[in-house]
């Protein structure tokens, strides 16, 4: 791969850390990213089995099964899809849906304001000129597919930030819910809401201090729960069920899909749930680096992950009992004498798992925002160090009210958690669908290179998503009526944005127009520096031959600031 291929080689090479600073990037990346993905064994076998038609008949052959495509889908699609070839495609350290976009952008010039692509070019520097290829011509030719490009981007976002609403309160809901083996039913009616409620309060409101301190904060917690699960999940192993390995084999994921048919399809919505915050991993790239999200994965999260459910398979298939839904849950596996304590740290845990989504979201609207897509908000940035870590404070409050909204709306992690797999697999879909042209348009891959991307990975998530649309009247809908709510707001807003820029090109003026026009006007001259905001590559913008002619002063060191 040469040096343009990851997104800017000789961009990366000066950001390059030594080995300390990536460890420690890596350990407050736990705290940060990993926690959503880290407390999904929560709430993924109970999901799986939860109201499909293998919940009365399933026998060790379905858990099997079920363990089977977690595993696999935990390794193909954050493992080998993000870590091996999502996280490569940067955008000047950057990540997400809208970095995705923005490279395609800048590379072939297919975005919809041309002067904002040429400017973000010569930013980047100088590079080789790409090949022409037919899939470049075509973005460059044709309107209606940078709009196409454009939508799919729009979407994806949108997605992830209906993601930003659900992660929190299914993570906290999840954990919550383990008081339920400790209470009656008429308590946890009364008191599992207002204590989840209570704590998705307060982990918004801990968002502004910034990732810094707030990773070094929460990841003890992530490493003493990923030890939790990895010491629970081998427990469970060794003492009901050594021989459960033998589910890590593709064959039973085969024979349950062949045996259930439409159950074991239906069941594929919670079983999606198992890499809930994969996309945190490439959204929340501008926090961290490449090296410290990978070895923070592989070496740590990876593997804690697989031993926790084979040791929940393990238990559950010497007491599979699906008379009662919970006695599937994450809590009925570990141990009886230490099940309080371990409540505790889920609960931390979980709170941390919402971190990622959070923190994603402030950095995909901060992209946004740069390419005209969003309304401009407050951005704060909360690092001298590391530029990707920024907190914004309307987000953060809107992302709460909502998140609450859905929380005592639903008052159950059923449909929850049916709202947030369509929300996570469609960003999967979308990045899959975009990093494809990113592997053509900006690494120079092959096409066919590219189409086994697309077909291999797509396949996979294409198969998942069907099974999360067909729950749209069990709590699907609401993850489609936010994501519309705020595709609407971005598209008008960019719309606004391109006929503002329309409007400047036609009516902007030369300055030997207004070299000219000075003396005539008698305009006083006032000690000062004027800077007038534009987005135009070259002439005048009309709002500043207005401010000459209309105001009888201005400033000798008047000037244009493009940005």
């Amino acid at each position: 791969m040469d040096a343009e291929s990851g997104g800017g080689g000789a961009a990366r090479a000066a950001r390059r850390k030594p080995w300390s600073a990536e460890l420690l990037l890596a350990y407050q990346s736990l705290g940060v990213v990993y926690g959503d993905v880290a407390t999904s064994p929560l709430y993924v076998f109970k999901s799986a089995f939860a109201g499909g038609d293998i919940e009365h008949s399933a026998g060790n052959e379905e858990i099997y099964g079920v363990l089977s495509l977690v595993f696999w889908t935990l390794t193909l699609i954050p493992l080998l899809k993000y870590v091996f070839f999502v996280l490569r495609a940067d955008d000047h350290g950057e990540g997400g849906t809208f970095a995705l976009y923005s490279l395609i952008c800048r590379r072939v010039r297919a975005g919809l304001l041309p002067d904002a692509d040429e400017l973000a070019a010569r930013r980047e520097g100088a590079s080789p000129p790409a090949p022409l290829s037919a899939v470049r011509a075509a973005l460059e030719r044709h309107r209606v597919l940078q709009r196409l490009l454009l939508l799919l981007a729009l979407l994806g976002t949108c997605m992830v930030i209906g993601d930003g609403v659900l992660t929190p309160a299914v993570s906290v809901f999840s954990a919550v819910s383990g008081l339920e083996l400790e209470l009656d039913n008429e308590q946890h009616e009364y008191i599992l809401l207002p204590v989840t409620c209570a704590i998705l309060v307060g982990l918004f409101t801990l968002q502004h201090y910034g990732t810094h301190r707030v990773g070094f904060l929460f990841a003890p917690i992530v490493c003493l729960w990923l030890l939790c699960i990895s010491i629970i999940g081998l427990y469970n192993i060794l003492h009901w069920n050594p021989h459960v390995y033998r589910a890590l084999s593709p064959y039973y994921a085969y024979k349950f899909l062949q045996k259930t048919q439409r159950g074991g399809w239906m069941s594929l919505g919670g079983i999606l749930l198992c890499v809930t915050g994969s996309e945190a991993m490439y959204a929340d790239l501008g926090h961290f680096s490449q090296s410290s999200i990978k070895i923070a994965f592989t070496s740590l999260v990876y593997p804690a992950l697989i031993l926790a459910y084979m040791g929940q398979a393990a238990y559950i298939s010497r007491h599979h009992n699906f008379e009662n839904i919970n006695h599937i849950g994450f809590y009925v596996s570990v141990p009886e004498k230490i099940r309080w304590p371990v409540l505790v740290i889920a609960i931390l845990a979980a709170v941390i798992g919402s971190q990622a989504v959070i923190t994603g979201t402030f950095s995909i609207i901060k992209q946004c925002c740069s390419l005209s897509c969003f309304p401009k908000v407050k951005i704060v940035h909360t690092s001298s160090t590391v530029h990707g870590q920024i907190y914004i404070p309307e987000i953060n409050w809107i992302l709460m009210i909502l998140c609450l909204a859905v929380t005592i709306g639903f008052r159950d992690t059923k449909h929850l958690t049916n709202a947030q797999g369509l929300a996570i697999i469609t960003v999967m879909l979308v990045t899959t669908c975009l990093m494809s042209l990113v592997i053509v348009l900006c690494w120079n891959k092959s096409i066919v290179f590219s189409l086994v991307f697309l077909l291999f990975f797509g396949a996979i998530e294409v198969l998942y998503f069907s099974a999360s649309l067909v729950k749209f009247r069990e709590g699907a809908w609401v993850t489609i009526m936010l994501s519309l709510f705020f595709m609407i707001m971005m598209c008008v807003w960019h719309y606004g944005a391109i006929k503002k820029y329309e409007f400047d090109v036609e009516n902007k003026v030369s300055i030997s127009w207004l070299l000219n026009l000075g003396p005539s006007l008698g305009i006083v001259r006032v000690r000062g520096i004027g800077l007038i905001h534009t987005e135009l590559m070259s002439g005048i913008p009309a709002i500043f031959s207005h401010f000459v002619t209309n105001l009888p002063a201005f400033s000798p060191g008047s000037g244009l600031s493009v940005h």
